[in-house]
């Protein structure tokens, strides 16, 4: 029996475990299953490790920094971003991955158009450290857009500027603000001033079309939502894992 498995907290809306039950079941792979493991600390990871029969695992919130500690190897998205939600065990050995990176990057870039030079991040969190390495290797500039914004981010009043809603056309919501059950709400923009040249891209995924999306859409610009950022690093865990 091969076990996979995430770790996080919490996992009740998780969705890896739906997703690999049913690359499972498609590809009749019968000998393998899929573990979520609510930790409440990092360190119930070690009893998980002790399973020999485990040959990899995600992480999601609050753990994908925590992790690079136990690790024996890192890739250089990691070392970059500093954070890892892939794990294979080879050996033994823990090797760490950052394939948000991928999924981000492979789903974001065909909706980009050449004009797309400046990018606005929602949010400071996790999620935002994967994004802003993507950015910088397409050569996008970026700010980051906060509540409580630090040395050159913008605060969401600042961000509704017609000046900075006309320069930076590229807005990516890294914050968890639209997900359901709150699908009522979106991050606090100037709306009105989206256009057609704006490229909205949500890593929310539930619902599909987030408000924030929608008032994108409405006003004609490409919009974009996590699920195949999501899925493209799930398959990229799974090549990872069976290396």
């Amino acid at each position: 029996m091969k076990k996979y498995a995430i770790i996080g907290l919490p996992l009740g809306h998780s969705f890896s475990k739906k997703y690999f039950e049913q690359k499972f079941k498609e590809e009749g792979l019968v000998d393998c299953v899929f573990e979520n493991h609510e930790l409440q600390t990092i360190q119930g990871v070690e009893a998980m490790l002790q399973d020999a029969a485990l040959k990899g695992f995600c992480i999601t919130i609050p753990y994908k920094k925590a992790i690079i500690a136990y690790l024996d190897e890192s890739s250089e998205a990691v070392k970059a971003t500093q954070a890892c939600n892939c794990v294979q065990i080879k050996d033994g050995r823990l090797i760490g991955y950052n394939t948000d990176v991928i999924g981000f990057e492979n789903s974001f870039v065909p909706h980009l158009n050449e004009q797309d030079k400046k990018a606005l991040i929602l949010g400071t969190g996790g999620a935002a450290a994967g994004v802003c390495f993507v950015l910088k290797k397409l050569g996008i500039d970026y700010k980051f857009v906060s509540r409580s914004p630090a040395g050159t981010d913008l605060s969401y009043e600042a961000a509704k500027a017609p000046e900075i809603m006309n320069d930076y056309r590229v807005i990516i919501n890294c914050s968890p603000v639209g997900t359901y059950p709150k699908q009522d709400q979106a991050p606090d923009l100037a709306y009105d001033l989206l256009t057609s040249r704006h490229y909205l891209y949500d890593l929310v995924y539930n619902p599909p079309l987030t408000r924030f999306l929608a008032e994108g859409q409405a006003r004609g610009a490409r919009i974009q939502n996590g699920y195949p950022m999501l899925a493209i690093q799930a398959e990229e865990n799974w090549k990872n894992w069976n290396a």
